[in-house]
């Protein structure tokens, strides 16, 4: 189960932060909140043996506006240059995953629902997803999100992302070996440069600049998300997901007249 983490380091490094602030309104602070007091219970197992048990967070209503806080859709950056982002980035709908690669909840979700929702909303425009690096494990967790962002700048993150969350990846650990031997998996074609992006400081900056993001949000295990400005924190089941995105896409398509076709 995801521990709560520490943000004595993440706190000093937001001090030094020049980036614009971004919890500025009472909705954000609600969401905040949310996420973190119910984030670290959300990973725990539910009774059925499923990973996250239900929660207010996570549950979805018939209404597409509850639960959801605009000022967090902000949130998304919808960068067409983005080596850590899959789908349109003019996609009615934006699901932002704060994650470490040492948490196993994280990789259930990477694992089992993760490539149905590529599968049911990236592949036909609906969905956007944004990846947020929030190592909170320590040394090793912070490797793997530079090594997983050294992948992006090769294209190949959703590849690094696969591997390092395969089954029983995460036990042998992520040092430099290791996180070369992913980056070959990955298909990664420059295992010198991976190795010089993982240790750069751009790469450092990257990885902070995410979780400094998460840290504001009120985020403090992992997974957490964020699906056009609703938080849900938590491995949640399948049908968390897809009620969250479809409601999102409604609200979308009522909101612009446009929006994309809901999967089904």
């Amino acid at each position: 189960m995801s521990k709560p983490a520490s943000r004595s380091s993440a706190s000093t490094s937001a001090s030094r932060s020049h980036s614009k602030p971004i919890m500025i309104a009472s909705g954000v602070a609600v969401a905040a909140a949310l996420l973190g007091i119910v984030s670290y219970t959300a990973t725990k197992p539910s009774g059925s043996g499923g990973a996250g048990g239900s929660t207010s967070v996570a549950e979805v209503t018939a209404d597409p506006t509850a639960g959801v806080y605009p000022e967090l859709e902000a949130y998304a950056r919808r960068d067409p240059s983005d080596k850590l982002a899959l789908g349109r980035a003019d996609a009615p709908v934006v699901l932002i995953e704060y994650a470490d690669f040492k948490c196993g909840y994280c990789g259930k979700f990477a694992r089992d629902t993760e490539p149905a929702l590529v599968k049911k909303y990236v592949e036909n425009g609906t969905l956007r997803i944004e990846w947020r690096n929030f190592p909170i494990f320590g040394e090793e967790s912070e490797a793997a999100a530079r090594g997983a962002w050294a992948a992006g700048q090769q294209g190949r993150f959703w590849e690094f992302h696969r591997a390092a969350y395969a089954e029983g990846a995460k036990e042998k650990g992520f040092g430099k070996e290791r996180l070369a031997a992913l980056a070959e998996e990955a298909g990664v074609g420059d295992l010198a440069r991976f190795a010089r992006d993982t240790d750069s400081a751009a790469a450092r900056t990257a990885v902070s600049k995410d979780q400094e993001q998460g840290y504001a949000l009120g985020a403090t295990s992992t997974p957490s998300f964020l699906i056009n400005g609703r938080p849900i924190a938590g491995a949640q089941p399948m049908e968390t997901f897809t009620e969250a995105i479809d409601a999102a896409a409604k609200a979308a398509k009522a909101k612009t007249g446009t929006g994309g076709t809901v999967g089904r």
